[in-house]
């Protein structure tokens, strides 16, 4: 099949869930231009500072939950179970579920004076779950931590063009929050000068790669060897430590804008090179229902995370994106649009590699021995677009993905923060930094990195899953409809619990105490949440049966 009509129909079914469906929903919330929201009313110049413009936000939440995760997730899916699945899993998820999710934990926290999605628990739950649901919540961001510095620091080892341009952002990105936010210029020139240095900076590291070398110590008799894999995961790190305790407007808000730029020409690109290749879809549509990495339900729903749903938005929606946001009538542009995006970038990831890799074989050796996912899009992605960027294509794919690892790993590492600080009562925001850093490295420099994965995306959706029945609560609190959540959160409740027992079946057998420990703690945390979550919501229902009966309505 060809990928362009595939790609054509998935952008129309997107289009129409923006519309109608989450019009629909954002009714709920009786939307209020005028209404204060926290990032004025509560101003501290840090975490509170509300947006110049939406578009900056909209590149900050974007850059923020996209990541590398919807390139990954859906081309390890395509080579396990085939593209039709991937596909249809990316389109209809990030509709009915994906963007519910994150546009209602983007409400529910700007109704709840900016608070994360776990406080909003407290709030409509009990004390209780809000803690359960915060250590959750805490483990799932190491998990994030780990993953993305692994994949972040392989790819500067495999492709070290992108050396330059992805570090270069950084700089380039102080920059442009200092003639912002400090001098004052105007957004558009900002915007141009920005894109052109970055521009330089891609042309730059294609003549002049950059490649750390083995470091080695000895004492005595003993020997220790340093790997570059080692090296940029503690640089990596670094980075993430301090640009997590950074203000926002000095490099998250103008560094996420210009990578929304990035992502987004990536996308425009990646359609031009299907409209002007193509590319008939090479892999099969559909490989059996079970495979190595276990049964297409669940694994497929959490494997494909990020690009359909994720648990990860909701702490990105509820922990930085509510307290930038300056109206309220922005929220759905932002919430559900920025996931529709996301789903769009996931499709593009399996039609691209789909219909570039000639077969499941030359794909596999590539996520085997070849750079792993990342490097089976660059190439994918350098073969349909070498008609207009020549020899640039791959390295553009790869210094784009790289860029939105940087996001996700400072982005989930300022979360651990305030979640640090909030669980263990530590008012040293550096302190609480050095803890989740120091976590989560330890287990990104474990080497479990393919191990850590699908358990990332089991936490993952468990959190999408809580994230929804916490929304679903909120909502009853409020007598507000449930329709569009109820179903999307039992759906996910069941797809992440059943994929983390399959995986501890799988830890057991290899007696992997580690990964044992960690799936048993996520697993018993859950449960003891819906315990407490259960309760409230038979108890909602319960009241509201009452209120209706005394209406007159039954």
């Amino acid at each position: 099949m060809n990928s362009l009509t595939i790609a054509l129909g998935a952008i129309v079914l997107f289009w129409l869930g923006y519309q109608f469906y989450s019009r629909g929903f954002a009714r709920v919330f009786d939307i209020d231009p005028r209404a204060q929201t926290p990032a004025n009313a509560l101003y501290d110049g840090v975490d509170y500072v509300p947006a110049k413009h939406w578009t900056i936000l909209f590149g900050h939440h974007f850059a923020s939950i996209a990541g590398a995760a919807p390139i990954i997730g859906p081309i390890i899916a395509l080579s396990l179970w085939g593209w039709l699945p991937a596909v249809l899993w990316i389109v209809l998820g990030t509709i009915i579920l994906g963007g519910i999710h994150d546009f209602g934990s983007l409400m529910i926290s700007l109704r709840s004076g900016g608070s994360s999605i776990a406080n909003v628990a407290k709030r409509v739950i009990s004390c209780r779950a809000k803690v359960v649901f915060s250590i959750f919540i805490w483990l799932t961001l190491i998990l994030v931590i780990a993953v993305f510095v692994r994949f972040c620091a392989q790819t500067f080892v495999v492709e070290k063009r992108i050396v330059i341009p992805t570090v270069g952002l950084i700089p380039l990105a102080l920059l442009m929050g200092f003639m912002l936010y400090d001098l004052k210029f105007n957004q558009i020139s900002t915007t141009l000068l920005g894109l052109t240095l970055l521009a330089g900076l891609i042309i730059l590291g294609n003549f002049l790669p950059l490649e750390l070398v083995k470091l080695t110590f000895r004492v005595q008799e003993f020997t220790l060897n340093i790997g570059a894999l080692e090296i940029w995961s503690v640089i990596l790190l670094a980075y993430a430590f301090l640009a997590s305790i950074t203000p926002v407007q000095i490099l998250l808000q103008p560094r996420d804008y210009l990578c929304f730029f990035l992502l987004f020409g990536g996308i425009i690109l990646g359609l031009g090179g299907l409209i002007v290749s193509r590319p008939q879809m090479q892999l099969p549509a559909f490989t059996g229902w079970k495979t190595a990495q276990g049964n297409l339900w669940p694994m497929l729903f959490v494997t494909i995370a990020c690009g359909a749903i994720s648990g990860f938005h909701s702490l990105i929606a509820s922990g930085t994106t509510s307290k930038q946001l300056s109206n309220e009538k922005d929220a759905r542009k932002i919430g559900y649009g920025a996931m529709i995006l996301e789903g769009l970038v996931a499709l593009l990831a399996v039609l691209i590699v789909g219909g570039a890799m000639t077969n499941l074989a030359s794909l596999q050796r590539v996520l085997d021995k070849g750079g792993g996912p990342v490097a089976a899009f660059g190439q994918g992605f350098a073969q349909v677009t070498k008609p207009f960027l020549g020899n640039f294509g791959g390295l553009v794919a790869m210094t784009i993905l790289n860029a939105f690892i940087l996001t996700t790993l400072d982005t989930a590492t300022r979360i651990g923060r305030y979640l640090t600080q909030e669980l263990l009562g530590i008012k040293n925001r550096y302190v609480a930094t050095f803890i989740v850093v120091v976590v989560g490295g330890s287990l990104a420099l474990s080497g479990k990195w393919d191990k850590i994965w699908p358990m990332f995306g089991s936490a993952n959706q468990l959190v999408a899953a809580l994230a929804l029945i916490v929304l679903t609560a909120w909502l009853l609190s409020k007598g507000k409809s449930i329709k569009y959540t109820l179903l999307p959160s039992l759906i996910m409740l069941a797809t992440a619990v059943g994929a983390l027992v399959y995986q501890m079946i799988g830890f057991m057998k290899a007696q992997d105490w580690l990964l044992i420990a960690i799936t048993a703690a996520l697993l018993g945390l859950a449960f003891y949440m819906l315990l407490e979550v259960d309760i409230i919501l038979v108890r909602s229902m319960k009241k509201k049966k009452e209120f209706r009966i005394k209406q007159g309505y039954v």
